[in-house]
């Protein structure tokens, strides 16, 4: 039997206009609310599913890695072109802003099955992700590109919970950039995805984001700010934040404007402005990778895993994507059940996971670089 293996449009400005690959089902908030009409507020929803047409074609997995490969203009390669730690600064939270893609109400991805792994390369940036946890889930990165000598490690355990009108979803865990050619480290965290069910139906990125660099004491604040309950006010994707010395506590920079437009920033010294990011020039128009080495994919990938699934909701084939996504979950079932029987526990192929409740979630790698990937991107 021939592997299917099906990788999807990356989401992009286009794609809330553009919905091709999005399951065009009447009704869709009709859906929702009977979903959830006998859910109780706060409830957690990592182990909710959902039917095949509340689902985008691809997986969680394959999103987080989307913001860092999928990009017009390549915004990661030229934060070394900075020459001085506050100018690597502000390219480091252009950078940033560019890994929050929009996302289409009333769809999905997929719960990442544990052990489902991607691997992509752009050029000379090359991506491995791995589900390394499903109950509670936890995602895994790592990408290097051995050129420019940077480095990403992103560990990520999403929280969504039901509230009433809304679900949030809190993404906890690590993300760390590394430029090894300046000796810099940058930690930061992710905003919060808010879906709000009533009164206006959207979805929208809320809450702080922080980048620190502990070598030189620069950090970022951004607050990605939510709009009213009833939708009015300018609030809708708006950034507003701050780049300044922990040291001295002095503001260097007022940062402002949305993160699906442009945002600018400010000298405090001297007032000049001027656009650090255009979301038009860097998630627009974006293709979806491409197979190059079918022989060397993994039977891990998520394009094998959810291969039948996401052919059959593009092609709007709701029987046979019901019957899909069931084999998928039945076959997780008996693995899990193998597993218990033999007293075996599940051990990460790719990264060392630990856990504390001081920390939480921490992933780290077990090769370094990450090898060329048998799907590309341009």
């Amino acid at each position: 039997m021939e592997t299917k293996i099906v990788l999807s449009k990356p989401l992009t400005l286009e794609g809330e206009t553009n919905s091709d690959e999005h399951c065009e089902t009447p009704n869709i908030l009709q859906r929702i609310l009977s979903l959830f009409k006998n859910m109780r507020q706060g409830s957690d929803l990592s182990c909710f599913k959902l039917p095949p047409v509340l689902n985008m074609p691809k997986s969680q997995l394959q999103c987080y890695a989307e913001s860092i490969y999928c990009t017009a203009s390549d915004l990661l390669s030229n934060i070394n072109s900075g020459k001085t730690p506050l100018d690597r600064l502000v390219l480091v939270v252009a950078w940033t802003i560019s890994t929050t893609r929009p996302l289409s109400f009333g769809v999905a991805p997929y719960n990442p099955t544990l052990g489902e792994t991607h691997h992509v390369s752009k050029r000379n940036l090359n991506l491995l992700m791995e589900q390394v946890s499903h109950h509670p889930p936890v995602s895994a990165l790592y990408a290097t590109d051995h050129n420019e000598n940077i480095d990403i490690t992103w560990c990520h355990s999403p929280v969504s919970k039901f509230h009433g009108t809304s679900i949030e979803t809190k993404v906890h865990g690590k993300r760390q950039l590394k430029l090894h050619n300046h000796g810099e480290t940058y930690e930061m965290n992710s905003p919060n995805l808010l879906i709000r069910i009533l009164p206006i139906p959207g979805t929208e990125w809320v809450g702080n984001l922080s980048i620190r660099c502990p070598e030189t004491g620069l950090v970022a604040e951004l607050n990605y700010m939510s709009q009213s309950f009833f939708g009015f006010g300018g609030g809708r994707r708006q950034i507003k934040g701050k780049i300044y010395d922990s040291l001295s506590k002095k503001i260097l920079h007022k940062v402002e404007g949305h993160w699906d437009r442009t945002v600018t920033v400010k000298s405090t010294s001297n007032a000049e402005e001027r656009v650090i990011y255009d979301a038009r020039e860097v998630i627009s128009g974006l293709q979806a990778p491409i197979v190059v080495n079918p022989e060397s994919v993994w039977p891990t990938e998520t394009a094998v895993v959810w291969g039948e699934l996401s052919e059959a909701i593009l092609n709007k084939d709701w029987e046979k994507a019901r019957e899909a996504k069931k084999i998928v979950e039945e076959r997780q079932r008996e693995l899990l059940r193998e597993r218990e029987a033999k007293g075996e526990n599940w051990t990460p192929k790719h990264f060392v996971v630990s856990y504390s409740k001081e920390e939480g979630w921490n992933c780290s790698p077990i090769k370094k670089p990450v090898p060329h990937a048998p799907i590309v991107t341009l």
